[in-house]
């Protein structure tokens, strides 16, 4: 029963991180945006998406992180046998590269508070994707259970990342079309 308990908790906490990881590049687009503004409209936003980027990134984003790590290892010495299997090891390796995008998010939020973020606002888009793609690969593995699995979840992922490419450069398009009128 303590395993159940244990994995609940890891679940919740994984969701709490990956809200933080969807929404932090999303303030970084609004503060992107922002700099481009009038000074007044750029006065007023910059400050407030600093303290909104801050309060997320450290009271929801950070400690999530940290929680779901602690009770994912957790999991694993209370269960040893999962790293004898294929999945997992792929699973594991999707948690290192969400770290990573984890850990660049956290690069870039420095930058954000040293107003030397360079990235384009387009840019930012492309890479809020990157937590979905990781997201759907982790899901597939650890409910699929399977290693050939894989093998359609690339297919999946090629995909979804075609669709969402897609969808940023439609959208694109409609703003800058909306914006001529």
């Amino acid at each position: 029963m303590t395993y159940l308990y244990i994995k609940a908790l890891h679940i919740i906490f994984v969701v709490t991180w990956f809200a933080g990881l969807f929404y932090i590049p999303r303030l970084f687009i609004y503060y992107i945006e922002a700099q481009n503004k009038p000074k007044i409209e750029r006065d007023i936003l910059s400050p407030q998406l600093l303290l909104m980027t801050k309060r997320l990134w450290y009271i929801i984003t950070w400690p999530s992180a940290i929680i779901t790590l602690i009770f994912g290892v957790w999991l694993l010495i209370l269960n040893p046998s999962l790293l004898t299997v294929g999945w997992m090891h792929i699973k594991l390796l999707f948690i290192v590269i969400l770290w990573l995008y984890h850990l660049k998010n956290h690069q870039l939020y420095l930058k954000m508070k040293r107003n030397t973020l360079s990235w384009t606002s387009s840019k930012m888009r492309i890479w809020n994707e990157v937590a979905t793609v990781v997201l759907f690969a982790v899901i597939f593995l650890a409910v699929l259970k399977t290693s050939i699995g894989w093998v359609f979840a690339v297919i999946g992922l090629v995909a979804l990342g075609v669709l969402l490419m897609i969808g940023i450069i439609a959208y694109k398009k409609y703003r800058q079309k909306k914006g001529e009128e």
